[in-house]
């Protein structure tokens, strides 16, 4: 698998996430550096998840839940669902992660280290998930050690 790193403008776009239990909830907490607009359908949503505002749909999935949908996330723990929202978001060409899954997906979620406008990626194809964790963090440090970084020019 190779997936091309981008950045991809998601400003007033649905993001859809099929789950809503404790993957849900850390695929949202990467999620909500970017957006706000978020859409959550579940059968049961964790407190944690409820507590943050989103629209939650405390149902069972539905393809027309789709309606809209910029990306979608299957994070239930229910393999056949994840390929069923897969298959139905690709019939309608949304792109889909179905995460904790990489040979299903469109596109894999890198490490990502954001303060103010910086936001730096690192990515393995989702071959080599915590390596890539911990190159973020030593790119993290960094820029916590020395926070002017992001007010001067580098040379």
């Amino acid at each position: 698998m190779q997936f091309l790193p981008i950045s991809i403008n998601i400003t007033n776009k649905k993001i859809l996430i099929i789950g809503g239990g404790r993957i849900a909830g850390h695929k949202i907490g990467f999620l909500e550096q970017f957006t706000s607009k978020i859409t959550i359908v579940a059968l049961e949503v964790i407190d944690s998840i409820k507590e943050k505002g989103y629209h939650c749909s405390e149902k069972a999935y539905e393809k027309s839940d789709l309606e809209g949908a910029f990306l979608v996330y299957a994070c239930t723990n229910i393999i056949e669902l994840n390929l069923k929202v897969k298959s139905d978001a690709e019939s309608l060409g949304i792109l889909t992660n179905l995460v904790d899954n990489p040979k299903y997906c469109d596109f894999v979620s890198p490490a990502i280290y954001k303060r103010e406008h910086i936001t730096v990626s690192v990515g393995s194809n989702a071959q080599e998930v915590h390596r890539a964790i911990a190159v973020r963090n030593k790119i993290r440090d960094f820029f916590e050690l020395d926070p002017s970084v992001f007010y001067q020019p580098l040379k």
